[in-house]
Protein backbone atom coordinates (compact mmCIF):
# COMPACT_ATOMS: atom_id res chain seq x y z
CA UNK A 1 0.00 0.00 0.00
CA UNK A 2 1.15 3.11 -0.99
CA UNK A 3 1.98 6.22 1.85
CA UNK A 4 -0.51 9.35 1.23
CA UNK A 5 0.14 12.51 2.43
CA UNK A 6 -2.81 14.72 3.56
CA UNK A 7 -2.89 18.75 3.82
CA UNK A 8 -6.12 19.35 6.26
CA UNK A 9 -8.68 21.78 4.54
CA UNK A 10 -11.73 21.70 6.03
CA UNK A 11 -11.77 20.82 9.73
CA UNK A 12 -13.50 18.96 11.78
CA UNK A 13 -15.49 21.33 13.75
CA UNK A 14 -16.41 23.41 10.13
CA UNK A 15 -17.90 19.98 8.89
CA UNK A 16 -19.98 19.15 11.89
CA UNK A 17 -21.49 22.71 11.92
CA UNK A 18 -21.89 23.09 8.57
CA UNK A 19 -23.87 19.64 8.70
CA UNK A 20 -25.93 21.36 11.81
CA UNK A 21 -26.81 23.89 9.31
CA UNK A 22 -27.84 21.73 6.66
CA UNK A 23 -29.90 19.62 8.85
CA UNK A 24 -32.02 22.78 10.42
CA UNK A 25 -32.82 23.72 6.66
CA UNK A 26 -33.77 20.07 5.60
CA UNK A 27 -36.18 19.82 8.04
CA UNK A 28 -37.76 23.46 7.92
CA UNK A 29 -38.38 22.88 4.09
CA UNK A 30 -39.85 19.52 4.41
CA UNK A 31 -42.16 20.47 7.31
CA UNK A 32 -44.50 17.87 8.37
CA UNK A 33 -43.85 15.49 5.47
CA UNK A 34 -41.72 12.33 5.58
CA UNK A 35 -38.21 11.63 3.81
CA UNK A 36 -36.52 9.09 2.57
CA UNK A 37 -32.83 9.72 2.22
CA UNK A 38 -30.91 7.62 0.05
CA UNK A 39 -26.89 7.91 0.41
CA UNK A 40 -24.41 7.47 -2.43
CA UNK A 41 -22.24 4.38 -1.39
CA UNK A 42 -19.38 4.22 -0.01
CA UNK A 43 -18.49 8.03 0.44
CA UNK A 44 -21.66 9.40 1.73
CA UNK A 45 -22.44 7.34 4.35
CA UNK A 46 -20.78 9.03 7.08
CA UNK A 47 -22.07 12.52 5.93
CA UNK A 48 -25.68 11.06 5.62
CA UNK A 49 -25.45 9.49 9.10
CA UNK A 50 -24.54 12.61 10.78
CA UNK A 51 -27.15 14.66 8.67
CA UNK A 52 -30.01 12.09 10.30
CA UNK A 53 -28.67 12.64 13.92
CA UNK A 54 -28.40 16.28 13.60
CA UNK A 55 -31.95 16.86 12.60
CA UNK A 56 -34.44 17.76 15.09
CA UNK A 57 -36.23 14.58 16.59
CA UNK A 58 -39.67 15.67 15.72
CA UNK A 59 -38.35 15.65 11.79
CA UNK A 60 -35.86 12.00 12.44
CA UNK A 61 -39.04 10.29 13.31
CA UNK A 62 -40.11 10.65 9.45
CA UNK A 63 -36.94 9.83 7.54
CA UNK A 64 -36.15 6.52 6.44
CA UNK A 65 -32.96 5.75 4.82
CA UNK A 66 -31.57 3.69 2.67
CA UNK A 67 -28.04 3.66 0.07
CA UNK A 68 -27.52 2.90 -3.61
CA UNK A 69 -24.30 1.66 -4.77
CA UNK A 70 -22.44 3.06 -7.77
CA UNK A 71 -19.45 3.14 -9.35
CA UNK A 72 -17.68 5.37 -11.61
CA UNK A 73 -13.72 5.74 -10.53
CA UNK A 74 -10.85 4.30 -11.13
CA UNK A 75 -8.12 6.11 -8.62
CA UNK A 76 -8.31 9.36 -9.37
CA UNK A 77 -10.22 9.44 -12.69
CA UNK A 78 -13.69 8.75 -13.30
CA UNK A 79 -14.35 6.28 -15.98
CA UNK A 80 -16.94 8.05 -17.55
CA UNK A 81 -19.53 5.43 -17.05
CA UNK A 82 -21.04 4.32 -13.25
CA UNK A 83 -22.85 1.14 -12.90
CA UNK A 84 -25.66 1.24 -10.32
CA UNK A 85 -24.00 -1.59 -8.03
CA UNK A 86 -26.61 -1.58 -5.39
CA UNK A 87 -30.54 -0.92 -5.74
CA UNK A 88 -32.50 1.19 -3.20
CA UNK A 89 -34.63 -1.74 -0.70
CA UNK A 90 -36.53 0.84 0.66
CA UNK A 91 -40.11 1.48 -1.42
CA UNK A 92 -39.38 4.64 -3.14
CA UNK A 93 -42.87 5.33 -5.28
CA UNK A 94 -44.75 8.08 -4.02
CA UNK A 95 -42.23 9.21 -1.60
CA UNK A 96 -39.89 12.35 -0.79
CA UNK A 97 -36.02 11.16 -1.63
CA UNK A 98 -32.98 13.09 -0.92
CA UNK A 99 -30.21 12.24 -2.20
CA UNK A 100 -27.05 12.20 -0.33
CA UNK A 101 -23.59 12.37 -1.73
CA UNK A 102 -20.38 13.17 -0.11
CA UNK A 103 -19.01 14.82 -3.50
CA UNK A 104 -20.96 16.35 -6.79
CA UNK A 105 -16.94 16.08 -9.34
CA UNK A 106 -18.11 15.69 -12.77
CA UNK A 107 -21.65 15.85 -12.13
CA UNK A 108 -22.21 11.76 -13.69
CA UNK A 109 -22.96 9.85 -10.35
CA UNK A 110 -25.16 11.97 -9.86
CA UNK A 111 -27.14 12.52 -13.04
CA UNK A 112 -26.99 8.34 -13.15
CA UNK A 113 -28.65 8.20 -9.78
CA UNK A 114 -30.92 10.64 -10.06
CA UNK A 115 -32.06 8.87 -13.30
CA UNK A 116 -32.40 5.24 -11.30
CA UNK A 117 -34.78 7.76 -8.70
CA UNK A 118 -37.09 8.94 -11.62
CA UNK A 119 -37.77 5.53 -12.88
CA UNK A 120 -38.81 4.39 -8.95
CA UNK A 121 -41.72 7.25 -9.66
CA UNK A 122 -40.99 9.26 -6.06
CA UNK A 123 -43.18 12.31 -5.32
CA UNK A 124 -39.96 14.08 -5.21
CA UNK A 125 -36.27 14.02 -5.54
CA UNK A 126 -33.86 16.17 -4.30
CA UNK A 127 -30.03 16.43 -3.78
CA UNK A 128 -27.30 17.30 -1.13
CA UNK A 129 -23.54 17.13 -0.74
CA UNK A 130 -21.17 17.99 1.55
CA UNK A 131 -18.83 19.37 -1.18
CA UNK A 132 -19.28 20.58 -4.58
CA UNK A 133 -16.88 21.14 -7.26
CA UNK A 134 -18.41 22.79 -10.04
CA UNK A 135 -15.10 23.46 -11.88
CA UNK A 136 -15.29 19.62 -13.19
CA UNK A 137 -18.77 19.56 -14.27
CA UNK A 138 -19.24 17.41 -17.10
CA UNK A 139 -22.91 16.89 -16.65
CA UNK A 140 -25.36 19.38 -15.46
CA UNK A 141 -27.17 18.40 -12.52
CA UNK A 142 -28.94 20.61 -9.81
CA UNK A 143 -28.10 20.63 -6.00
CA UNK A 144 -30.18 21.80 -3.55
CA UNK A 145 -28.17 21.60 -0.51
CA UNK A 146 -24.05 22.13 -0.71
CA UNK A 147 -21.83 21.97 2.27
CA UNK A 148 -18.96 23.13 0.67
CA UNK A 149 -17.90 24.66 -2.47
CA UNK A 150 -14.06 23.79 -3.35
CA UNK A 151 -11.72 23.87 -6.14
CA UNK A 152 -10.49 21.37 -8.33
CA UNK A 153 -8.34 19.21 -5.74
CA UNK A 154 -8.29 15.43 -4.72
CA UNK A 155 -9.42 15.10 -1.45
CA UNK A 156 -10.03 12.28 1.17
CA UNK A 157 -11.41 12.18 4.38
CA UNK A 158 -14.76 12.28 6.18
CA UNK A 159 -16.03 9.02 4.10
CA UNK A 160 -14.21 10.18 0.68
CA UNK A 161 -11.32 8.30 -0.74
CA UNK A 162 -8.47 7.23 -2.66
CA UNK A 163 -8.41 3.58 -3.34
CA UNK A 164 -9.75 2.61 0.50
CA UNK A 165 -7.03 5.06 1.93
CA UNK A 166 -8.29 8.16 3.96
CA UNK A 167 -11.89 7.35 4.31
CA UNK A 168 -12.08 7.38 8.24
CA UNK A 169 -9.92 11.11 8.54
CA UNK A 170 -12.57 13.18 10.51
CA UNK A 171 -11.79 16.17 8.68
CA UNK A 172 -11.32 16.67 4.85
CA UNK A 173 -8.16 17.15 3.42
CA UNK A 174 -6.31 17.85 -0.03
CA UNK A 175 -3.90 14.07 -0.91
CA UNK A 176 -0.52 14.52 -2.55
CA UNK A 177 -0.62 14.29 -6.02
CA UNK A 178 1.79 11.40 -6.16
CA UNK A 179 -0.95 9.09 -4.70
Amino acid sequence: MKHMNVTPMIESAAIQHRVQELATQIAADYGERSLVMVGILTGAARFMMDLMTALPEAVSDRVDYDFIGAASYDGHESTGQVDITLETAVELRGRHILVVDGIADTGLTMQRVLRYMEDQSPQSVKTCVLLDKPSRRRHAIGLDYTGFEIEDVFVVGYGLDADQCGRSLRYIGVADEDY
